[in-house]
């Protein structure tokens, strides 16, 4: 997905079958519809249509996820950013910089926080200067990533509230 595809999303419904079908998904995107259908005791048609309607839905994406460090981004940071008014303009501008790969608007101390990737120091520094020479910025804050221990984008399924 690209930025702004996650506006609007709004909780899915899903039943147990739903919830195994993005389990085995998580766990290898590239498993095949005939050996999901095995493992959660349907036709190869049923689950086929489950799966679309779960990608049409926005549920579940099928990519392939990287580490940055795996093809030249050495640095990762993440910025803190201040705005005034603007935070839709503000976060629609950081949200065309490529290296930004992760943004949220926050409450707190900073109104968005981004994620970055950088090939080196200098890079870092070119990126935070072109953030904080967005329209709107007032403030921000580096915290430059030292070592990654972990990982990890596979969320589970909160028990409380789910069908």
């Amino acid at each position: 997905m690209r930025s702004g595809e996650f506006h609007g999303l709004v909780p899915a419904q899903l039943d147990e079958l739903d919830r195994k079908l993005v389990r085995l998904l998580q766990e290898d995107g590239r498993r095949s519809v005939t050996e999901m259908a095995g493992a959660v005791g349907l036709s190869h048609a049923a689950v086929r249509q489950r799966i679309q309607r779960l990608l049409n839905e926005r549920v579940v994406t099928i990519g392939a996820m990287t580490h940055p460090q795996t093809h030249g981004y050495a640095q990762s940071a993440l910025v803190g950013v201040r705005v005034d008014h603007r935070v839709h303009e503000v976060s629609e501008a950081i949200s065309a910089i490529d290296e930004v790969y992760y943004l949220v608007t926050t409450t707190g101390h900073y109104d968005l926080m981004a994620e970055l990737m950088a090939t080196d120091n200098e890079h870092l520094l070119d990126l935070v200067m072109s953030i904080r020479a967005v329209p709107g910025v007032t403030e921000t804050e580096t915290i430059s990533f030292v070592d990654t221990v972990k990982w990890i984008y596979r969320p589970d399924f909160a028990t409380r509230g789910s069908d």
